[in-house]
C-alpha cells in the first residue's frame, strides 16, 4: 500500500473512531457561555471548500492556487462565524491557524487576522506526523491553565487534527469548545455549528 493510501485509510479510521466515541454534550448555550467566560479554546474546522478530498497532487503551502480552497459558500460561512462570535460578546485573545490556505482564509474572514502555526497543519498525507503535532497542541492548551487567558483562544485547523485531539469528527465550519485539563491535556466542553 502506498504512503498516500495509508494516510487516507488512517484518516478514515480516525473519523470512524471519532464518530463512535462522540460523547453527549450540554446544550449550545453552555458552550457559548464557556467561550464568553474566557480561558477556553475554540477548535474550528475550516469552512466549506471546493469539492475534493485532501489536496491536489503536488500542492504547495506557499501557493494557494495549488491547494483545495474555500468555496464562496465557505467564505460566507467564515464571515458568519466571526459575526456570531461578535454577537455573543466573545473576547478573542489570539487566533492561530493551520498554514493551509483554506484554514488561514477561514480565520481571516472570521476574525480579521491569524498567526500560522505548523502544529495545526494537516497530517492527512503524512499520518506519521500526527502524534508529535497533536502533543504540541495539547501542551499549548494545557499551558493556558497556568496562563489563564481572559479571552478565548481560537485554533483553525482540519478534521483529522480535531479528531486526534478530541475523538470527534466534525463538519466544515464546526467548532469544538475545549478547556485545559492539567498540564498537557484538554477536556471537551461542547460543540457548535453555525448554520444559515
Amino acid at each position: 500500500m502506498s504512503h498516500g493510501a495509508r494516510g487516507m485509510v488512517r484518516a478514515f479510521a480516525l473519523a470512524l473512531l471519532a464518530c463512535a466515541a462522540a460523547p453527549v454534550f450540554a446544550d449550545e448555550d453552555a458552550a457559548w457561555a464557556a467561550l464568553r467566560a474566557g480561558g477556553h479554546v475554540a477548535l474550528i474546522r475550516h469552512a466549506s471548500t471546493e469539492p475534493g478530498l485532501g489536496d491536489p497532487k503536488g500542492y504547495r503551502l506557499d501557493d494557494c492556487a495549488s491547494q483545495r480552497n474555500l468555496s464562496e459558500k465557505g467564505r460566507a460561512e467564515s464571515r458568519r462565524i466571526g459575526e456570531r462570535f461578535r454577537a455573543e460578546g466573545i473576547r478573542i485573545e489570539r487566533v492561530y491557524t493551520s498554514p493551509w490556505c483554506r484554514c488561514r482564509d477561514t480565520a481571516t474572514e472570521a476574525f480579521g487576522k491569524a498567526m500560522d502555526w505548523t502544529a495545526l497543519g494537516s497530517f492527512f498525507d503524512e499520518p506519521h506526523r500526527e502524534p508529535g503535532m497533536t502533543e504540541r497542541v495539547k501542551q499549548k492548551i494545557g499551558r493556558f491553565s497556568t496562563l489563564k487567558p481572559k479571552g478565548t483562544v481560537v485554533m483553525v485547523t482540519h478534521n483529522v487534527n480535531i479528531a486526534a485531539l478530541t475523538k470527534l469528527s466534525v463538519g466544515t465550519g464546526e467548532i469544538v469548545v475545549v478547556r485545559p485539563d492539567g498540564c498537557c491535556g484538554l477536556k471537551v466542553v461542547g460543540r457548535l455549528s453555525i448554520r444559515e
